[in-house]
Formats: structure tokens, sequence, C-alpha cells
């Protein structure tokens, strides 16, 4: 089934190069082909293209356009959180993957895809280990205990995301109008010295991080516009 569509972030394998064009293919859909002009590759003077892409290598790309069977991709318009996202996402399938194994054997790719029909796997993962009776939904009883055994044996590292913030203030009680600004039970505030302060938000996946962190700032933003409180947001 093809589900995708332009600004689309999708994960690819370089397959070759030709002239000024690299020909990909798109991982989650088989056998379907697309394709990068240089001047999408990077915003600079590409002195080597190998150092951007070559064959095999998996780059993180967006679709540009759709035209019948033709797809456009571009690298450069990809940010950071973006790619840290979706890597973040391709890892954990390929842990998934290999938790099923030991479990399912021959069966591990029919299961798996019928999980990622209704889940996306990350989700899958905390949502199992909370509550293990969804596995049954997808394997026996008995492979689900396994499964549920070895997800709790595994579990993952927090993955934290961190912002620059300075914020000033000249007027006489700008201290504590500052404090007012950054209170917040969502994240961890640090003074990094010359009115600098570091967000850091934690959570079991990028992508949750990412979003609790876009809801702190806009908190901030929000709270220093009422105050009358200068404020830079640099993400890291």
């Amino acid at each position: 089934m093809i589900d995708f569509e332009e600004d689309d972030i999708v994960l690819c394998t370089v397959k070759r190069i030709e002239g000024t064009t690299v020909f990909l293919e798109m991982d989650d859909y088989p056998g379907i082909q697309a394709a990068m002009i240089f001047a999408e590759v990077s915003a600079g003077r590409i002195r080597n293209i190998r150092d951007f892409v070559s064959p095999g290598k998996k780059i993180v790309c967006k679709i540009l356009r759709i035209k019948g069977n033709s797809i456009e991709l571009s690298l450069r318009r990809v940010t950071g959180k973006e790619r840290e996202q979706l890597m973040d996402r391709y890892k954990k399938e390929k842990q998934f993957q290999s938790m099923l194994k030991p479990v399912l054997k021959e069966k591990t790719l029919e299961v798996y895809r019928k999980i990622r029909e209704d889940y996306d796997i990350a989700e899958f993962i905390e949502e199992a280990r909370e509550n293990p009776k969804i596995i049954e939904n997808f394997m026996t009883k008995s492979e689900a205990e396994q499964l549920s055994k070895i997800l709790l044996e595994k579990k993952e590292k927090a993955k934290e995301v961190i912002s620059t913030i300075t914020i000033k203030s000249t007027d006489p009680d700008g201290i504590n109008r500052i404090k007012d600004i950054l209170k917040t039970s969502k994240a961890e505030i640090r003074y990094k010295g010359s009115s600098q302060f570091a967000i850091g938000v934690k959570t079991p996946d990028f992508k949750t991080a990412n979003h609790i962190m876009d809801s702190v700032l806009a908190e901030i933003k929000e709270k220093a516009k009422k105050l009358n409180v200068k404020i830079e947001i640099k993400e890291k």
C-alpha cells in the first residue's frame, strides 16, 4: 500500500549515481525508486558527491514532488530534528525485529508487518511493557509471554533533547519575571551563565521529547511576551 505524500520524511538507500542524479530506493516501500538531483543533496558547493551519498548508504530524505511514477527527493531540506527522529524510529524497528526473531523465528517478518499495520513500533513497545496482553493480539500466549520478558529486560535509556535560551530583562523586577517565565514541570532547566539557560527534556523516544520541548518553548515565548522580556532560542 502506497501511503506517502509530498513533504513526508523517509529513509532511503542509495542505489546508484548517474551523471548529476542520485537514484534511491525508499526503505519502507520495497521496489519504489526515487531520484534526487545534486542541487538537493547540499545547499553548498559539492566537491565530492561521495562525501554525502554513495551506493548502499542510508540517508534521510524529504519527498519534494510526486508526478505519476516519478518521485523527487531532497537531502538538504531535512532538518536535524527530522533526521534524528526518523533514525531513532529506524533503530527501534531494527531492535524490535531482533527481539522477535528468537521467539517467532520464521514468522518474524509476517508478525512484525501485522503489528506495524496497527501501531507505530516505538509506541507498541512502550504500550506492551505497560500492558503485555496486547501482544497476544499478534501471537500465541506462550510467545507473548516470551516477548514480554525480553521487552522488560531490554528497557531503553531515556532520550534527551536540549534547547538553549537566552533571556534578558532590564526591569527592576527582571529576575522575578525570568523565574516566572522559566517555571515548568515538563523540563529540567539549568543556568549556563551569561543570561543563558539549558532546557532539557527526557522521554523514552525523541519524537515525544521533541513534542514536549515544542510545548515548553511555546509556553516560555507566550509568558515572555506578556511580561515584556526578550528571549532568543537556539535548539541543539
